[in-house]
């Protein structure tokens, strides 16, 4: 299975993320996930940038099995030159010692048994920015009561820049569900920080973004809840007022039964319609990149600049 596609892109991709945020992992041991497609660049970058020691856990899942995803990282890994250690198994040893700890998916819950594995001034590394952090993903109040650091990458640093992206994915999204952008009318459903960026992506391709008239497609960015975003009657609603027009799902979870909804297979709830992976590995590395400088940060002996503090979002227990 590929991981993301040219090895040799994707390894530069990797070396100039380092370059950029100035990743320096030096002596410390990162505890993250292998995992299939271009987020097998996660356990990479943080050998790339020096850790003394990368775990990394292994699970079969819907991408691919845990022997693709090591097979993938292991001939990536020797042709950068670095070495990952490999485990499928959850359990303390795993987490001996570690400094940083991704909050990767193969690596969640890190429940309250999970981090009493881990030291206190370690650290949990979200690889988004906090607001996007799922009910029971992460126990914030163990984190804090064993003094672990928890924060998160700053996406819109000029460094990590991953939100500029969201405009390519809706695009991508809208193209995939038959409609050309270019001359189509958009109603964007949007109450959260991707707005701009979507709606910025849509018009460079001569889209529009208008609630008004006729339109092509109604585009759904609501930040989930426990609830659908749209319930059936919600989405009922929608057909009236815009028939013809195409329903795609970026985020928010919409209550489909029988509707006709983009994609046609619906994501896990509170998941996104479409993973960054989908428009080429770049959003990823700057992504993971961003979340490994967290963890830098978090544990560094020395005070955090001014500058460097911009990259990251802390997080507090309620």
């Amino acid at each position: 299975m590929s991981a993301g596609g040219n090895p040799d892109r994707l390894l530069a991709l990797c070396a100039e993320a380092v370059e950029r945020t100035g990743l320096d992992l030096g002596g410390r041991i990162v505890v993250t996930e292998a995992a299939t497609g271009a987020y097998a660049v996660t356990p990479l970058l943080a050998a790339m940038a020096g850790a003394s020691e990368v775990r990394a856990l292994s699970r079969d899942s819907r991408y691919g099995t845990a022997r693709e995803a090591e097979d993938a990282i292991i001939r990536l890994a020797e042709r950068a030159g670095v070495a990952v250690q490999f485990s499928r198994v959850k359990d303390a040893s795993l987490f001996d010692g570690a400094d940083v700890v991704t909050n990767s998916g193969h690596l969640r819950p890190l429940d309250a048994k999970a981090i009493s594995w881990l030291r206190p001034g370690s650290a949990v590394s979200l690889m988004y920015e906090p607001w996007e952090l799922r009910p029971d993903e992460v126990d914030l109040e163990a984190c804090h009561a064993r003094g672990v650091h928890v924060a998160g990458p700053n996406e819109h640093h000029p460094d990590i820049g991953v939100f500029a992206y969201s405009g390519v994915m809706a695009v991508k999204q809208l193209l995939d569900a038959g409609v050309p952008v270019l001359g189509s009318r958009v109603l964007l459903l949007c109450d959260n920080v991707f707005a701009s960026d979507i709606e910025q992506g849509i018009t460079a391709l001569g889209g529009q973004v208008t609630a008004a008239g006729r339109v092509d497609a109604v585009l759904v960015a609501l930040s989930p809840r426990p609830e659908p975003v749209l319930d059936a009657l919600a989405v009922e609603r929608i057909r009236e007022a815009h028939p013809g027009a195409v329903l795609v799902q970026f985020w928010g979870d919409i209550e489909r039964d029988d509707l006709a909804v983009w994609p046609p297979e619906a994501p896990d709830a509170g998941h996104m319609g479409i993973l960054p992976s989908a428009v080429g590995a770049d959003p990823i590395v700057a992504l993971q990149a961003g979340g490994l400088k967290v963890g830098e940060l978090l544990t560094s002996s020395r005070p955090v600049t001014e500058a460097e503090e911009a990259l990251l979002l802390r997080v507090v227990p309620a």
